[in-house]
């Protein structure tokens, strides 16, 4: 059984640090938890004893707990140090080496990998301190995860807010390289697709990358090697991830292509279907009396059918999606063997549907046997749905 050491700083954020312990605990990974002093502020002992099943440490000069282990021996004792949150206090901490705690000192007494994952308020992270601590930790071979944009318990909003518990546990099994997917190569396309139109014009759609970045995040939980290709979004590159950011339909087909061989491909993308034939080299000007300029289109590439088609390099299991905004089922059932991939997912993204850039999400799951129905869900449980069925097959 793989196993981490967690430490939980002080901070508002620390209260994800219990889903943590449970979700990593789900994933049958033994957690011991350090409670710094600050971080006893918000959560409790009881608390993370009760869902670790671990005594929690919290006093580098405790008689009893340097009788029985010693903090020598608990810093090496794990395969990997975790601190969520790590508040700007405990950064500086690290940085500078101080060992005036049991958790900085376990810090500078360890020998295994070390990730954090930085909460604190937007200013507190942009301040020129905490980026040289950030440098300074990266330059020691520190991992850090996030931290995310979004808005604070002081009501600031911007990037300090720590990543989701299920983001943390993905580069956690990343590092730890175990689930049910290990060995296995995922290629997960996301986003949408810009195709310009001139340098500062494109067509583009109303695809925000959360599904396909959630379905890239689950596998990476599950243990497979994923590579993620997306197109432009405005959200945090998921942790454990190779991600290559591209903008149009032909360099995301390119950057798919580059990355094969892969086991598992899933097109989660909304690659638009055509182009602009001639782009020009200037904008596009508008003048007085002057008729509406006419776009002449061309077909984009098919990445979906590429990748499904028969041949040495073909995924063993290729998933597409596909939007409908009517006639769900029947248009997606016929993509499924148009395009000639394994599993469609299907959802509706008609008026009053709220899927696009939404949290959540209701898909129906067609192969060549069936039909399956999901309730509506948060995009992350519609992601790790699918991982574990991905692992089934592979099973």
């Amino acid at each position: 059984m793989k196993s981490i050491l967690l430490i939980v700083s002080g901070g508002i954020a620390a209260y994800k640090s219990l889903e943590l312990v449970r979700l990593a605990r789900k994933q049958g990974i033994e957690v011991t938890a350090v409670l710094t002093e600050a971080g006893a502020q918000f959560v409790t002992p009881l608390s993370l004893q009760a869902l670790t099943e671990n005594q929690v440490y919290t006093n580098l000069f405790s008689l009893t707990d340097e009788h029985a282990m010693g903090h020598i021996a608990l810093s090496r004792a794990a395969d990997l140090v975790v601190a969520a949150p790590a508040s700007a206090d405990f950064l500086a901490k690290m940085a500078t080496g101080q060992a005036n705690d049991l958790a900085t000192t376990l810090l500078l007494a360890t020998n295994k990998p070390i990730l954090v994952a930085p909460a604190m308020n937007v200013k507190m992270w942009q301040h020129p301190a905490t980026i040289a601590n950030i440098a300074t930790l990266r330059a020691r071979g520190v991992t850090l995860i996030g931290p995310e944009d979004g808005e604070m318990a002081c009501h600031d909003y911007g990037p300090g807010r720590m990543s989701e518990p299920a983001t943390i546990l993905a580069a956690i099994l990343a590092s730890l390289h175990q689930g049910p997917l290990r060995g296995h190569h995922a290629i997960v396309t996301s986003g949408p697709t810009f195709e310009p139109i001139d340098p500062v014009r494109y067509i583009a759609n109303r695809s925000s990358g959360k599904q396909g970045h959630a379905i890239a995040a689950a596998l990476v939980a599950a243990g497979a090697r994923v590579t993620l290709v997306s197109g432009p979004v405005a959200l945090p590159d998921p942790a454990g991830c190779d991600v290559i950011h591209v903008e149009t339909a032909s360099q995301m087909l390119a950057a798919v292509e580059a990355a094969l061989p892969a086991d598992i491909a899933i097109c989660v993308a909304a690659v638009a279907d055509w182009r602009p034939e001639s782009v020009p080299t200037g904008k596009i000007k508008k003048s007085p009396g002057q008729t509406a300029p006419t776009l002449s289109l061309a077909e984009n590439p098919d990445i979906l059918a590429t990748l499904a088609a028969p041949g040495p390099s073909r995924p063993r299991l290729v998933i597409g999606f596909a939007a409908e905004t009517d006639d769900l089922l029947a248009h997606a059932t016929q993509k499924r063997l148009r395009k000639g991939c394994d599993w469609l997912l299907a959802n509706h993204v008609g008026i009053g549907s709220n899927v696009l850039g939404a949290d959540r999400n209701q898909v129906h799951l067609i192969t060549s046997e069936s039909t399956e129905s999901w309730p509506p869900m948060a995009k992350t449980e519609v992601a790790a749905k699918l991982a574990t069925l991905i692992a089934g097959y592979f099973s």
